[in-house]
């Protein structure tokens, strides 16, 4: 099943307030393999980020100024996901965030059941434990060496390995679990024990009882006729 990682990068916490997106990206990986798919777009987000927003993705306003408006890569985005679910890290943040830029184009909102949300899946596995996405990939031994800052980019690819790591270790868990408790029922079953004094080999005057038996059976039945 084909299902597209996604992330964004934004101007700040609340598109209810003004904040928009300024980067957005997307992988693609079919029954928990990377295809290496992938979308990717910077865009202008016509206003201003603030101070405390560049300090976590690093994305500036000269850097963005030049860059296409949400309109002009929104059909490609929209393409590419398809009708694929789409996992994302606390989805429903970045599911707010597109559904405004699609509100402010009248285009209609992504279904929210499509949302597979990867923070809900670990919190579920891992209740009380720190469930950020620098945690879990520490947690799950993700090499996050190449990510210096926010990118949605980069994250996209780590969150599609994590995301591969929460479903496929759980399946495998799930595997064994069957196959151990399976092992355990073969080893307390009791053995069939068989005494030497109950063997006794069929003589010839039995087979050839049991033969007669049949062939008559067969005659009396009428089936020989349909040979």
């Amino acid at each position: 099943m084909k299902e597209i990682v996604f992330d964004t990068e934004t101007t700040g916490l609340s598109p209810e307030n003004g904040d928009r997106v300024i980067e957005i990206a997307a992988v693609e990986i079919d029954d928990f393999r990377l295809t290496q798919r992938s979308f990717h777009a910077y865009i202008n987000p016509e206003r201003e980020i603030p101070a405390g927003a560049i300090d976590v993705h690093g994305i500036t306003n000269d850097f963005i100024a030049d860059k296409p408006l949400f309109a002009a890569v929104v059909d490609d985005f929209l393409a590419f996901i398809g009708d694929a679910p789409l996992v994302a890290h606390n989805a429903e943040f970045d599911f707010r965030f597109l559904n405004a830029e699609l509100k402010r184009l009248g285009r209609p909102p992504l279904d929210p059941a499509r949302m597979v949300d990867t923070l809900a899946i670990a919190r579920s596995r891992h209740p009380g434990a720190a469930n950020s996405l620098d945690a879990l990939c520490k947690r799950y031994g993700i090499d996050l060496s190449r990510r210096t800052k926010h990118g949605a980019l980069i994250d996209s690819e780590i969150l599609a390995e994590l995301y591969i790591e929460l479903k496929c270790k759980r399946q495998s868990s799930l595997s064994l679990q069957v196959v151990s408790a399976a092992k355990q029922r073969v080893q307390r079953a009791a053995p069939i024990a068989v005494r030497k004094e109950d063997i006794r080999l069929v003589t010839s005057d039995e087979i050839e009882r049991h033969q007669s038996y049949f062939d008559k059976a067969w005659a009396e039945g009428g089936w020989a006729k349909y040979l």
